[in-house]
């Protein structure tokens, strides 16, 4: 399953440490949805990409469904449902 227009795919970006993040793939897992996920600490340039779409903030778990970046941290399951077009 895919979210609603994401005929390109979701990243995830995170790193292995938050507690956000793991709930964030627990949260698509269970849906079924299919996810890229970048750790912004292993991969060139992908911390400095979070801090540019999240206004320098080292904000994870971040998002990008068809080029459109959002954070959902903290946490909040309605608000990813709405993000992501599951509502």
């Amino acid at each position: 399953m895919k979210p609603e227009g994401n005929g390109h795919g979701l990243r995830l970006y995170t790193t292995p440490w938050c507690p956000d993040c793991r709930r964030a793939k627990a949260f698509l897992r269970e849906r079924g949805i299919e996810f890229a996920e970048i750790n912004i600490e292993e991969t060139p340039g992908a911390a400095e990409l979070v801090m540019e779409k999240n206004q320098g903030r080292r904000k994870v778990p971040t998002f990008e469904v068809d080029g459109r970046y959002f954070d959902c941290s903290p946490f909040d399951a309605g608000r990813l449902k709405r993000e992501l077009g599951l509502e």
